[in-house]
């Protein structure tokens, strides 16, 4: 059986160097916001091309975190509309409604499922304050067309960056830097994974990156001193110290992951099977690699049957969704074509040649 994704195996290979980064954490006896979590968020803010990055306790925290700091500093306020993507994962809309501000679903694009920019403004009313652009299943999202809007409309722009760790656009700028801030998750699938929960926010401002440091611990500089009403959203220690190893092998796995996807692309022939939209550049690093098929129950089951294990990104749109049941009554209906027909082949760093062509075959085969 093809894994879907197999996370043993791409851990393993760090197997030798987490034991010692987990030796050394043990024995320093700081295990909270210690140097790992320091070095980590200089680390991953220099990859990404920003000044500052924050660690945090998940990629859903980020986003909350960025969208908290903003009202803390009167730059948002409750009630203020915030652009999404209609077939985005449930968390983005999570991160607007529970900060206080509203969700305005707009369709994506047919072809890169990223949030439509040309149908952006329709959507924009005088309480729209931001746009969030997701980078969905690791593609970026038209961001150069976004901040044009953004700029006319005088809109904060936040991308979540969950699922493109190391994308970059035609001008050289990672995911991270494209916006005002970006949230990150390295849920442990994430093309850079911890081994269990965590997250980190990237932006060019400072005030905004002390405000989510403090938000994060408890609205807390200085020990026992509150200055604002916080949460505890910090990134365990051993979780940094793991992604510290990590990261320096995230270019070379999107690189196999995106040779993966151009031997999908040119290999996989059979009409029945709508291949994603990929420009052959290195905005897109295959978080997934998303098909769209009829009859999708009927196709997973053939490919089990021929040992190949699939997934589905996402199988119910957002607003169709009982915990979203208020939005239930709007019409996206490219949205729900594709929370219909999705279907997710494996791709990662750690797939063999010889997986790659059965994968092909099989579908082709269909």
């Amino acid at each position: 059986m093809i894994k879907f994704l197999d996370v043993q195996a791409i851990n393993a290979r760090f197997e030798d160097q987490f034991n010692l980064k987990f030796n050394e954490v043990l024995k320093s006896g700081h295990y909270i916001l210690g140097n790992e979590v320091k070095l980590f968020e200089q680390r991953f803010a220099e990859y990404c091309g920003v000044p500052h990055g924050v660690a945090t306790s998940s990629g859903l925290d980020a986003l909350l975190l960025i969208f908290k700091a903003y009202i803390n500093l009167g730059k948002l306020k409750k009630g203020d509309e915030v652009i999404v993507p209609a077939n985005t994962y449930i968390a983005s809309i999570l991160s607007v409604i529970h900060s206080g501000l509203k969700p305005v679903f707009v369709e994506p694009n047919p072809k890169t499922f990223n949030i439509s920019d040309e149908i952006i403004e329709k959507h924009i009313s005088s309480k729209t304050q931001a746009i969030l652009a997701v980078h969905l299943y690791g593609q970026l999202a038209n961001m150069k067309a976004i901040n044009v809007i953004a700029k006319k409309h005088n809109l904060l722009v936040v991308e979540d960056a969950a699922q493109a760790h190391g994308a970059i656009d035609v001008n050289g700028k990672k995911a991270g830097n494209l916006g005002h801030a970006a949230a990150f998750s390295f849920y442990p699938s994430k093309n850079l994974g911890a081994l269990g929960d965590a997250g980190a926010v990237t932006t060019d401002d400072e005030v905004l990156a002390e405000k989510i440091t403090e938000l994060r611990n408890y609205g807390s500089k200085e020990k026992y001193v509150n200055l604002s009403l916080g949460f505890n959203n910090r990134m365990d220690e051993i979780q940094a110290a793991f992604l510290n190893v990590k990261l320096s092998e995230l270019d070379a796995d999107n690189f196999r992951r995106r040779e993966i996807a151009r031997k999908f692309i040119s290999g996989i022939t059979n009409l029945k099977v709508q291949l994603p939209y990929y420009d052959n550049s290195d905005n897109h690093v295959f978080h997934v690699f998303v098909v769209m098929v009829d009859h999708r129950d009927r196709f997973m089951d053939y490919l089990k049957k021929n040992g190949i294990e699939t997934l589905i990104h996402y199988p119910i749109a957002p607003h169709k969704q009982k915990a979203l049941a208020a939005y239930g009554h709007l019409s996206l209906p490219i949205t729900e074509k594709i929370h219909d027909q999705v279907v997710s082949v494996p791709i990662s760093p750690v797939m063999t040649d010889a997986e790659v062509v059965q994968i092909i075959n099989t579908i082709n085969a269909y």
